[in-house]
């Protein structure tokens, strides 16, 4: 009896264990499918190789409006800022202590003359009695009266140079712009006394067109020539025929199209690159005002050489490690594997050219980059490189990311995908 009693418990013990372990089991959660990440081929162009580098502005002319006689300050007729042209009147200093130098000269001129006239005459006359009557006057006469008229020549030269003089002080008077261009403010106000060829009363700066300088490294320089030499750029005859970009800082991109104007001879030792200049328009708007300006920031783009078939991929795709590149590239066995590569030049798209490390077959991850790490299994999803012209979600769908779900869900609930 008691030993049936012992095996009845044993049995249900068993039964009670057996069923917790079978409702363990099935209480178990499924393994996690892959994470689903966007990919993408490269996608391929060709694209010239371009340089970026930062410049100045400048101005083609710049004038320092110097008073060139001393007086004081009468009119001021310009605007603070306004545009002028070439002879347009500044500023005027008081002009009449010059008229009255110009009167004299012109009393003096007159004086001369009539000296010169006297003197003339006197020569001519003693010349002619001379010749009738020789030995009326004495040889030394003679040379007096010939002297008297070269010295009233000479008094008339002086007075006439000291007429012109004065005429250029009364002229000078009148301050005028010897360029087109935008002027500064006034550096002095009416009435002020201002010395000949020292005082600054403003500035003026031609606008149209405008000068960009930049600093091209020498390693660049010498790149462009073996190009040159081996063929592959050609030379042209002139500078004019270089397309030269250029972009300001509210600019996307580079929108402004410029030309090569000038590069220097000599290579600065102190920081190896070569000075270069490009030349881009100005003009004013109707109603508007010019664009740029002397001294701004710019961003410059230089093409070198002819375009060449490149592969690009969407720059957000792009990782960095101790100042290397790198994609994650997921191969035939559905595993992200990163990938070092050499990139190159940005384009306006967002894409980005890959010049080592990518073939045109690879598939690029360019989604859900926080998700993926080295040798991870995903479940690709091809789509078409996104770039920063479409960034419509609906036809941009690699710019999402996706989560992959926790566990596994029923087999019911699992949608049919086209693989």
């Amino acid at each position: 009896m008691r030993a049936t009693f012992l095996i009845a418990i044993c049995s249900l013990v068993f039964v009670a264990f057996v069923s917790t372990g079978c409702n363990r089991k099935a209480n178990q959660p499924g393994q996690a499918s892959p994470p689903v990440v966007p990919v993408s081929k490269p996608v391929q162009r060709d694209v010239a190789d371009e340089m970026d580098y930062t410049g100045r502005t400048d101005a083609i002319q710049s004038l320092d409006v110097r008073a060139r006689v001393t007086g004081y300050l009468v009119k001021m007729p310009f605007k603070e800022g306004s545009e002028v042209k070439a002879g347009d009147l500044l500023f005027e200093i008081d002009p009449r202590p010059y008229q009255a130098q110009l009167d004299a000269a012109k009393a003096q001129v007159a004086l001369g003359e009539a000296n010169y006239k006297l003197a003339k005459a006197e020569n001519v006359r003693s010349q002619s009695i001379a010749r009738r009557d020789p030995g009326a006057i004495s040889p030394e006469d003679l040379e007096r009266y010939a002297a008297q008229e070269a010295q009233g020549a000479a008094n008339l030269g002086v007075a006439k140079a000291n007429l012109e003089a004065a005429q250029l002080n009364l002229d000078y008077t009148k301050v005028t712009s010897s360029i087109d261009g935008i002027t500064s403010r006034f550096y002095y106000t009416l009435g002020n006394l201002v010395n000949q060829d020292q005082t600054l009363l403003t500035t003026v700066v031609s606008f149209d067109p405008m000068w960009v300088y930049f600093d091209m490294e020498e390693r660049v320089v010498t790149r462009i020539r073996e190009m040159i030499n081996r063929g592959e750029i050609k030379v042209p005859a002139d500078r004019t025929d270089i397309p030269v970009f250029m972009g300001l800082e509210a600019d996307t991109g580079y929108p402004r199209k410029g030309t090569l104007n000038f590069v220097n001879n000599t290579v600065n030792p102190s920081t190896g690159t070569l000075s270069v200049r490009a030349v881009f328009p100005n003009p004013l708007p109707p109603g508007g005002r010019r664009l740029l300006t002397p001294g701004m920031f710019v961003r410059i783009r230089l093409p070198i050489g002819p375009p060449q078939p490149s592969l690009l991929v969407i720059d957000s795709a792009l990782g960095s490690t101790q100042g290397e590149k790198f994609l994650y590239v997921v191969g035939a066995d559905k595993k992200a594997r990163e990938r070092r590569v050499t990139t190159g030049p940005l384009l306006d798209d967002g894409l980005r050219v890959i010049t080592k490390g990518l073939a045109a077959d690879d598939r690029v991850v360019v989604g859900a980059l926080q998700q993926v790490h080295q040798n991870m299994e995903v479940d690709p999803q091809l789509v078409a490189m996104p770039s920063l012209k479409s960034p419509d979600e609906d036809t941009a769908p690699a710019m999402r990311k996706p989560q992959p779900p926790t566990t596994a869900p029923p087999e019911s609930a699992k949608p049919t995908t086209a693989k």
